[in-house]
């Protein structure tokens, strides 16, 4: 044991020492030695592939309009230039041995009681570096990226397991990435970003990148890979199902509209993860995707698990409206022009007066905007939102939304609750909530408090003891495991679970 050690005075170990199952953290962020990640990657591909991610990494970090990045331009020319608050100060550095923990994979390994985890997923700031990179570059520099973390975290596979960043550019790119990573370096988790933005075809056309390059950052769309995608990810999606890889994303939406202010990091910050998880989980939804592969397992780190619920809930209150039998009671052929006409003679005679329609014509008065707004009535599947995910009946959407989908919500998140509320939610379930951390990051100053803030949630009521129990393990396993069934083969949480259960939590642990 380090003599840093807090085990003796962790709160978050004392909370572990009462429970008789193992924690699993599906969300714990590292830093990479720079100087040691680019000697790896000039391995791979020299001087050009080093300064490839820096530019990347650079790009990424301190987004620029007029060669400025945010720091660099006057208040008048963020304004000007509509320039995007980028982040700052966003890791622990007060906390000095946090601070090496996640930079050292020998010290995070040994901390690992002291964060109450008996297994850790791990996120490197740098996994997705790659997708910033040149369309020549991208794959070489994620694959080194890949081999280094493999390499480095190879030897504490019983508590530690790195993701392995995966492009998503084109599918086939995705399909090799992620066969490299599986079957030379060993990794079993994915982590790919939830989008990719790509040039409307028609402004691009009409303005080309190599003359109009101002005008390609702004005239682009998003593409979640689900729905109305360029193409067809179906291929991705089957690799990862054969390989049993479960799919991760922190995928966030600041710039978006309502996250784009030139000034204010918090107005930008709060909520960015769940909306733009909500956008790639609904395109996987409304594209089929979890109807064609229900083995397929998902899940979306750091926007909580509330926002999975009232998805949830909202599509079935919406397919009892918007199904193929619902929406009769909005088709425009199915009003009664005699009935209307009746109607109108006996009680419309103080609006209508000096108005002489006939039934037709009022009944198309009556219908207005909804009856003349386009050309003509949708006909067949234009008709059927819900028809490529094949939803006949609400037990459906529990099966391809509720099943498929896991929701990362950080240890002080309260919104929690809305996830394990099966009085609210359909069918009586409960969402996958996840035990995610988020260690690394600033929103976690001491890594020895997470585990402790989560029964916090406990102790107040806001979610009961099986709820936890399902949150930091239960929930957890089962994502990694309805992947592959082996993906805690020879791992502590194996070893755990083959042991005699303990005695149950103290709820009068003080201080905990």
């Amino acid at each position: 044991m380090t003599k840093y050690s807090k085990l003796k005075s962790s709160p978050s170990a004392a909370v572990r020492a009462n429970l008789d199952y193992p924690v699993i953290d599906t969300d714990v962020h590292t830093n990479d030695f720079t100087p040691a990640l680019e000697d790896y990657i000039a391995h791979y591909g020299g001087v050009k592939l080093v300064d490839e991610l820096r530019k990347a990494e650079s790009s990424r970090l301190n987004p620029k309009s007029e060669g400025k990045d945010w720091y660099q331009q006057t208040p008048e020319e963020r304004q000007y230039n509509r320039t995007l608050r980028s982040p700052w100060w966003a890791r622990v550095t007060r906390n000095t041995l946090d601070l090496a923990t996640y930079t050292l994979p020998a010290l995070l390994y040994e901390r690992q009681a002291e964060q109450g985890s008996d297994y850790s997923v791990l996120f490197p700031n740098n996994a997705l570096a790659a997708a910033g990179a040149s369309k020549e570059n991208r794959q070489l520099l994620q694959r080194a990226i890949n081999h280094y973390h493999a390499d480095i975290y190879r030897k504490y596979s019983d508590r530690l397991t790195v993701v392995a960043g995966i492009p998503m550019t084109t599918p086939q790119e995705a399909i090799e990435e992620l066969e490299f990573a599986v079957k030379t370096l060993g990794l079993k988790v994915a982590n790919i970003p939830g989008g990719v933005k790509r040039p409307i075809k028609a402004i691009a056309d009409k303005y080309p990148a190599d003359q109009f390059p101002e005008i390609g950052k702004y005239a682009s769309y998003i593409d979640f890979f689900g729905l109305d995608s360029e193409y067809d990810y179906d291929p991705f999606w089957a690799k990862a199902v054969e390989l049993g890889v479960p799919i991760t994303t922190h995928y966030g939406s600041q710039g978006w509209t309502g996250r784009s202010s030139i000034s204010n990091y918090m107005n930008n910050h709060i909520g960015h993860f769940a909306d733009g998880s909500q956008a790639f989980a609904k395109a996987l939804f409304f594209g089929g995707v979890t109807k064609r592969f229900p083995q397929l397992r998902v899940g979306m780190l750091e926007g909580g698990a509330d926002w999975g619920a009232h998805v949830y809930i909202h599509l079935v209150d919406r397919f009892s409206k918007r199904s193929l039998e619902g929406l009769q009671n909005y088709n425009p052929d199915l009003a009664n022009p005699d009935e209307l006409f009746e109607l109108f003679e006996e009680y419309g005679g103080e609006i209508t007066q000096g108005h002489s329609l006939s039934k037709e014509e009022l009944t198309k008065s009556v219908l207005g905007a909804s009856f003349n707004r386009h050309s003509r009535s949708p006909v067949g599947s234009e008709l059927e939102d819900f028809g490529a995910a094949g939803i006949k009946t609400i037990e459906d959407i529990r099966d391809r939304w509720v099943n498929s989908f896991f929701f990362g919500s950080e240890s002080d998140d309260r919104t929690i609750a809305a996830a394990f509320n099966d009085k609210a939610n359909p069918l009586g379930v409960k969402i996958n909530a996840i035990y995610s951390s988020d260690v690394g990051h600033w929103d976690v100053p001491d890594l020895t408090a997470p585990l402790a803030e989560s029964w916090d949630l406990v102790r107040e009521g806001v979610i009961s003891e099986d709820d936890f129990k399902a949150y930091v393990f239960g929930n957890p396993y089962k994502f990694y495991t309805q992947a592959n069934p082996d993906f805690f083969k020879g791992t502590a949480v194996e070893s755990k679970l083959g042991k005699t259960e303990s005695q149950p939590v103290d709820k009068t642990l003080v201080g905990v």
